[in-house]
């Protein structure tokens, strides 16, 4: 057709109708039953910004109210990316069991997935999906340092790490102490020993460890502050707000470099004998990049020394404030404990700490919103759509909280746990706080061990009490969340020398 040869009139006649046609479709769409489910409720996005500016920096509580309102399922825009939340033990068994196939990717950082690989699919927080690639350094982790025969075999490393802490302890008798600090050096060289056969620092802060330590302080804050490309990846070319400088400084420049010397020297070693193997001489033996042992050795120390002493703190401050509870869990240990030293083997007969240890864990989970994961392909989770690529949270703070599963759930009652099948291991979905499925912690075992081998020593060796002659209920229990939630004052305790140190 010539359009030149039309008349304006003509021009006219042949325009008018195409806006109603697009209005009668239009109209005809929106009766059209649609086929696809809906998103699951959410708060109402704002323009551009979309949910971004309601939840503050403590996330984990105000999802947790808006869930109240939203339903155990709900959706959110973060810029131009689609949130999920599950909130309850039904969603979390949703999310994380039924649909974990799909639902079990991680969102890693567009600025990570851009550039030249560092940690991207290099360790098991930033690998993209659960392929055979993610499958081989879980196999790593939970064949060479997370099962019973690995545990097994350095029991005795850990029993000694632990009494070094309270001889430490025991010779500041009378003084004010912080126990997160305390916790942080003694599980900083536990790992250090798994990981380079060394120490890494003293309790006076010396050592490539307290470098170790500021580091990935420094990294967790960072990841807590997600970059402008990750809510609007149209700028995922451009490293707008120097995060991804800053991420490539302490990755590459700092905690690069601490170990490197140590690892060439293992490099340059020979006839390692297989009882002396840790776990850099099996990445080594692997053909392991520096690059590539690297990032596994920096997930390693920031997933146990961070939460480790966190969770620490937190027992500790629920057992002075809960003196009843305190004077039970101190009954069964002199019971049960003949002597100075706690063993390994003797955790078995203190039901009533790990019950302790469990409470402690369902109100103060490390991971309130576990590590967030992403939908893989589009599916349907209770009656709703989850888009291709959504970011996915479980609110595991909510559900640990949550009345209907939780009697008095605000209360710190350790008796809910004596006799009750509920465990941690990632199979009762009213409690799993160290995730479950394919993205559960695989340290889970040596955590819980090493805390309860803590807690139990302190408890047996020591009285304890607070600064100041504070009284236990004016702790102050606020929390400060960026990866791992920690409690926002640290905890200063007195434990003053009960008995003379037996020699391990």
């Amino acid at each position: 057709m010539n359009l030149e040869n039309f008349t304006k009139e003509e021009m006219i006649m042949f325009l008018i109708p195409w806006p109603l046609l697009f209005f009668f479709f239009f109209i005809l769409h929106k009766i059209k039953p649609s086929k696809e489910l809906p998103l699951p409720p959410g708060p109402h996005p704002w323009p551009i910004v979309g949910n971004l500016f309601q939840i503050g920096k403590n996330a984990h509580i105000d999802l947790a109210e808006m869930a109240q309102i939203h339903g155990p399922i709900m959706s959110l825009r973060l810029g131009q990316r689609i949130l999920i939340v599950g909130s309850s033990s039904a969603a979390a068994s949703e999310i994380l069991k039924t649909h974990d196939h799909v639902l079990s990717g991680r969102d890693v950082s567009v600025l990570l997935q851009n550039k030249v690989s560092t940690v991207h699919n290099m360790n098991l927080v930033f690998t993209s999906e659960t392929g055979d690639n993610w499958r081989k350094i879980r196999n790593l982790y939970t064949s060479q340092i997370f099962s019973n025969k690995a545990l097994e075999s350095r029991v005795n490393m850990r029993q000694e790490k632990v009494m070094e802490m309270v001889k430490f302890i025991g010779s500041k008798s009378g003084e004010s102490l912080s126990i997160r600090d305390a916790m942080l050096v003694t599980v900083t060289n536990i790992m250090g020993n798994v990981s380079l056969s060394m120490d890494l620092m003293d309790f006076e802060g010396n050592g490539i460890g307290a470098k170790i330590n500021d580091s990935l302080r420094r990294l967790t804050m960072l990841g807590g502050q997600p970059p402008l490309a990750d809510f609007y990846p149209i700028f995922g070319r451009w490293d707008m707000q120097g995060w991804y400088k800053k991420f490539m400084q302490i990755v590459k420049q700092e905690l690069g470099t601490i170990w490197e010397d140590i690892l060439q020297m293992k490099r340059n070693r020979s006839n390692i004998s297989l009882d002396t193997k840790d776990f850099s001489d099996i990445l080594i033996e692997k053909g392991c990049t520096q690059q590539q042992i690297n990032a596994l050795m920096q997930e390693l120390f920031s997933a146990g020394t961070e939460s480790m002493s966190s969770t620490t703190e937190w027992f500790v401050t629920e057992l002075l404030r809960n003196p009843q509870v305190m004077q039970k869990a101190r009954d069964e240990i002199m019971k049960n404990i003949d002597g100075n030293v706690v063993k390994e083997s003797y955790l078995i007969r203190l039901p009533f700490l790990e019950a302790c240890l469990k409470e402690t864990l369902r109100l103060h989970p490390p991971g309130p919103l576990l590590l967030p994961h992403r939908a893989t392909q589009t599916c349907e989770v209770m009656g709703y759509t989850i888009p291709k690529d959504s970011q996915i949270l479980v609110n595991m703070w909510a559900i640990g909280r949550d009345p209907g599963i939780w009697d008095d759930p605000l209360s710190f009652k350790p008796e809910r746990f004596m006799g009750s099948k509920l465990s941690q291991k990632g199979k009762d979905f009213e409690y799993i706080p160290f995730s479950a499925g394919r993205r559960m912690c695989p340290g889970e075992t040596m955590a819980s061990k090493t805390i309860l081998l803590v807690v139990a020593s302190l408890i047996l060796n020591f009285d304890w009490c607070l600064v100041n002659n504070m009284s236990p209920e004016d702790i102050n229990m606020e929390e400060v969340l960026d990866v791992a939630m920690r409690k926002k004052e640290i905890l200063y305790v007195t434990f003053k020398l009960r008995e003379q140190l037996l020699k391990p």
